[in-house]
């Protein structure tokens, strides 16, 4: 890698100190003293503006360390190649096409003189975090620098400037992420984090082997590879526009400038330190979230698993199932939930107050965060289920209606065709399904309530579609229950057969991706819009969701507060079920309660709880 030294150093520190948000670099024994790495793009001054805004706007890849007249510091760079290989200074670009790689500028110095330099830090170094970490650094497939990579990903277009993310990969064991994303939060902080970890389709890159820049770093069978935004998307940037005249580093090369005084280490909190987690294995998906806010999560699901009706749920409990479940959420674009248990068969309706006002109360959330949402329940309860939406509309529990589908199918087939546009696996409709108190097949075929009373006769086979989606990659699933007799409640039937009463009849065989357990599966939804409230106001997460593209979605936080469940929200919906005899689930009363536990003394504290706990600062 060849380096190139700013000698007008004073004019740069006063360059980069005026910028706002100027980047924080750390000090390494790697860097020259007193100086750190750099890209310089050049502009016509006319851009300059535009070009500032998009790099504020796309800070990840693009952390703008200052600027300044061009006239007034390209003439003063000065060529230090390393022993190993002499690279261009900048190349230059004419409408958008590079069409030279100079060494001198003295040609230009006239345009120079109407043109601005922007530079953009290059401090953090992925190959310091790895030998941190311990992890071995792989050698190259070819003589030029780690492989950077062309996304499907945009960067937020603003002022003119459109442009793919541009990524670059190192191949990690994956028994060793953890230790790597401490150590990249300890070296970089913020600007150290991923953007992306697992599968490359995801980001639209077609072939590891087969960098748009640099070589390949290649991946062993172990490995997981892990992303992060590039600062070669300016060179995208500056092709994108089509400015007349533009210069930019070439990839692999580098200048040096003046550090910014303020260390990155004095403005570490622990509110960024790192957790990574598995949300998917096909395509292989991991999701980070600080470790501050995977607490809060875990605290709320501590709190939905007391065991009101002493069943034994807390045998059936796995360690961070919500949390799981809630960043497989949190990156789905379309949701399907489901909800429904017939449980009072000899009654019209035979559906019970646990399930619908946690799907409901999901679904409102899924709302605000701007995802797809829709609704999938038995045919003979989708009249019930379409006024129960309407009158949640009209009094404000809902802030629009939820499209509702039924589904009938009586194959695996039919279930692929609902699942996916014109049955193609590749193309699915959603890409997570949620089930909160929803009847689950058994393992003989038919469906029981808790007193092993067969209801196979009122619930369609909705089951199937869980099915099918263990078999179409991105799409995923959760299961929320109280009693191991619900939809997707099969990745706990061994411990529902063991300890749950007439477990070992009523069991459902048909597994979730994530089983999520509470003392009322209410409290399961409750609980999961909560976790996607903490998810999404956590700026750790929020970055990787984002790319580090574009803006902070903490904007939204007042709609997510307000789309959240309360008490009088709560209170409203389960008087639209009563008003329609729909019945609590154990004690079969037409009234205020739910599982035979009154609402005011039970779940409205229940609800109080979760709110009060997810909305307190981080």
């Amino acid at each position: 890698m060849m380096t190139l030294s700013f000698l007008l150093r004073s004019c740069l520190r006063s360059a980069i100190r005026s910028l706002p948000k100027a980047a924080h670099i750390r000090n390494t024994s790697s860097m020259t003293e007193g100086l750190q790495p750099a890209s310089v793009v050049v502009l016509p001054r006319s851009l300059a503006p535009a070009f500032e805004s998009f790099c504020q706007g796309n800070q990840g890849p693009l952390p703008l360390l200052g600027q300044s007249e061009a006239v007034k510091t390209l003439p003063q760079l000065s060529a230090v190649p390393d022993i190993r290989t002499i690279c261009p200074q900048l190349q230059k670009y004419e409408f958008g096409a590079c069409t030279g790689i100079l060494t001198s500028l003295a040609e230009h110095s006239e345009q120079l003189k109407e043109m601005v330099t922007f530079i953009i830090d290059c401090s953090f170094s992925i190959e310091e975090a790895l030998e941190q970490a311990g992890i071995p650094r792989r050698d190259l497939t070819g003589p030029s620098h780690a492989g950077a990579y062309k996304t499907t990903v945009p960067c937020a277009t603003i002022a003119g400037f459109c442009c793919p993310l541009v990524v670059t990969m190192r191949p990690v064991p994956k028994d060793k992420l953890e230790r790597l994303l401490q150590a990249t939060h300890t070296i970089g902080g913020q600007q150290g984090q991923p953007i992306h970890i697992g599968d490359p389709d995801l980001l639209g890159i077609e072939a590891l082997s087969k960098p748009y820049y640099g070589s390949y770093v290649e991946c062993r069978p172990k490995d997981v590879p892990v992303f992060w935004p590039s600062p070669l998307t300016s060179l995208e940037a500056v092709i994108s526009c089509k400015a007349p005249l533009a210069f930019a580093s070439p990839p692999g090369c580098t200048v040096m400038v003046p550090k910014d005084t303020v260390s990155s280490a004095s403005c570490l909190t622990p509110e960024m330190v790192p957790e990574v987690h598995a949300i998917s294995k096909d395509p292989l998906h991991y999701s980070i979230v600080s470790a501050p806010a995977a607490q809060k999560i875990r605290e709320l699901e501590s709190t939905i698993a007391i065991d009101p009706g002493n069943r034994g749920i807390g045998h059936l409990l796995l360690k961070d199932e919500l949390l799981q479940a809630a960043l497989s959420l949190s990156h789905a674009r379309s949701v399907l939930v489901t909800t429904g248990f017939p449980t009072h068969f000899n009654h019209e309706p035979p559906e019970e107050t646990d399930g619908p006002p946690g799907a409901i109360a999901l679904a409102a959330f899924l709302q605000a965060l701007g995802k797809e949402t829709a609704m999938v329940v038995d045919q003979r309860a989708l009249n019930l289920h379409m006024r129960i939406v309407e009158d949640a509309v009209r009094q404000g529990v809902l802030k629009t209606p939820i499209p509702i589908l039924t589904y009938q199918g009586r194959s695996m087939e039919d279930a692929r065709a609902f699942l996916c546009k014109d049955g193609d696996p590749k193309s699915p409709r959603f890409d997570h399904l949620v089930a909160i108190e929803r009847a689950g097949r058994a393992a003989d075929g038919n469906y029981y309530n808790a007193r092993k009373m067969n209801i196979k006769h009122l619930v369609d086979p909705i089951d199937d579609i869980f099915l099918a989606a263990q078999k179409i990659p991105g799409i995923s699933s959760t299961g929320i229950g109280d009693g191991g007799n619900e939809l997707g409640m099969g990745k706990v039937k061994e411990a529902v057969k063991k300890h749950i009463r007439n477990g070992d009849v009523i069991a459902c065989d048909v597994e979730a991706d994530f089983a999520v357990i509470a003392g009322v599966s209410n409290w399961g939804g409750y609980a999961l819009a909560c976790a996607l409230y903490i998810l999404n106001s956590c700026q750790v997460h929020e970055r990787y969701l984002r790319r580090a593209t574009g803006p902070s979605r903490g904007a939204g936080e007042q709609s997510w507060i307000q789309a959240l469940p309360s008490v009088t929200k709560e209170e409203k919906m389960l008087g639209i079920l009563v008003e329609k005899q729909v019945r609590s689930g154990v004690s079969g009363i037409v009234g205020m309660e739910v599982d035979g536990l009154p609402f005011h003394d039970v779940h409205a504290e229940m609800i109080r709880k979760l709110v009060g706990a997810t909305t307190v600062h981080m």
